[in-house]
């Protein structure tokens, strides 16, 4: 039996998020291009890593290897979140209904105004990262982490259900910093709650 050896290559994902509330247009189209750039930077390092590999000189001991293993973690990380974070944005956005979603968001918070209310929290705090509410299959519960950089306190075996952006270019050319509630807010205000339900598994 054969083993495909390939690296595969991601492509750029495309979103029409035009109009969206309180998040400029331009801001997007910054946006989008600073997401491209991780889709490049994972593509290479993969690509660098597999030549390592075809080599014979993957070792733990090799500075250069472990250098590159390190950076694809946050690469790729920087990838994917992006992803859920465009994904979960509607410019047509309307009010999450009764359902399991809901109730889940409700549950450990004293109900779903109370998990919006710790989630903007999160998105308060200072510092570059992400606010993540994971849903956790083993308590089957809604858990709200802050993400540091891409690739620190991600939840092992848990499910990005809404993911926020809050690095400084997610919103620092429409608001000033002592707005950034306001982003916050407006964030929250254009949630895909349809996308964010289908991601439970």
């Amino acid at each position: 039996m054969s083993v495909n050896t390939a690296i595969q290559s991601y492509t750029p994902k495309k979103w029409d998020l035009s109009g969206l509330q309180g998040i400029s247009d331009e801001t997007l189209q910054i946006h989008f291009g600073l997401y491209e750039g991780y889709v490049k930077n994972t593509n290479t390092l993969n690509e660098r890593i597999s030549e390592l590999r075809a080599a014979g000189k993957v070792s733990g001991a090799d500075p250069a290897f472990a250098e590159l293993v390190r950076r694809l973690g946050w690469e790729f990380d920087g990838m994917r979140l992006h992803e859920y974070y465009f994904d979960n944005m509607t410019k047509n956005p309307g009010d999450l209904k009764a359902g399991r979603l809901r109730d889940l968001l409700g549950g450990p918070y004293g109900g779903f105004d109370g998990w919006k209310k710790e989630f903007a929290a999160i998105g308060g705090m200072r510092g570059i990262g992400w606010a993540v509410a994971y849903f956790d299959p083993t308590a089957n519960q809604i858990v709200n982490v802050w993400v540091g950089d891409h690739n620190i306190n991600n939840l092992a075996g848990c499910e990005p259900i809404v993911v926020m952006d809050l690095w400084e270019h997610a919103w620092f050319r429409d608001y000033k910093p002592a707005d950034k509630g306001k982003y916050v807010e407006a964030f929250i205000a254009n949630i895909n709650w349809g996308v964010c339900e289908s991601r439970l598994p």
